[in-house]
């Protein structure tokens, strides 16, 4: 839902001055792609593996203009591809798992194996989510369907990260079952939603 055009075209608005500044300093997009993954990996095992969970927010508002900034600055400079655009996917796969395995770690260490296995899909349940929509593009089908995108994945981890770096214990544990429920969901829309597609074409002589 965040990740419509209207929305998209403010936040590129708003990203433009740095992009532009950051390739006049010859800095490529791939780089920013590499360098925002390896800094929430980082965040990641060393925050919130660690439990501290509001310093963790206050690095990733750090790496986390990232995931646009290099779309951006592709754009800009005309470098937007099939490779950019498989690298940032591929990357975000990973910095995903990072922060959904470092919960499941930290909360391991506190002997709640409910919240790890909320964390563990809420996390397969998401790469499941991302999985469906590039395989119905692969297929020449549409699926962006769903309120379970990445985005609003993320939103949804870093309320919980907040409320219970503030003192509100249960607010991650609560929020990551309200977000398995609409991953799945979502995942079942997808599943509709392509399946509708596909049965159409099937049946156009």
């Amino acid at each position: 839902m965040l990740n419509n055009q209207g929305v998209r075209a403010k936040l590129a608005a708003v990203l433009e001055p740095p992009a532009r500044g950051l390739l006049k300093l010859g800095v490529s997009p791939d780089v920013v792609t590499i360098v925002g993954t390896v800094g929430i990996i980082g965040l990641s095992v060393g925050l919130i593996a660690q439990g501290m969970f509001l310093w963790s927010l206050v690095a990733a508002l750090v790496f986390a203009p990232s995931d646009s900034l290099d779309g951006t600055m592709a754009r800009l400079s005309g470098r937007s591809g099939p490779w950019g655009a498989f690298l940032d996917s591929t990357l975000d796969r990973v910095a995903d798992g990072a922060v959904f395995g470092a919960i499941v770690y930290w909360y391991a260490s506190q002997h709640d194996l409910v919240t790890c296995a909320a964390a563990l899909l809420a996390l397969i349940g998401g790469f499941i989510v991302s999985y469906a929509r590039a395989r119905a593009e692969s297929l020449g089908l549409t699926c962006t369907v769903g309120f379970a995108e990445r985005t609003e994945r993320m939103l949804f981890i870093g309320l919980g990260l907040l409320l219970t770096g503030l003192g509100v214990t249960l607010a991650l544990p609560v929020i990551l079952w309200v977000l398995v429920a609409v991953v799945l969901f979502t995942i079942v829309q997808r599943l509709l939603h392509v399946r509708g597609q596909a049965l159409s074409s099937a049946q156009t002589p």
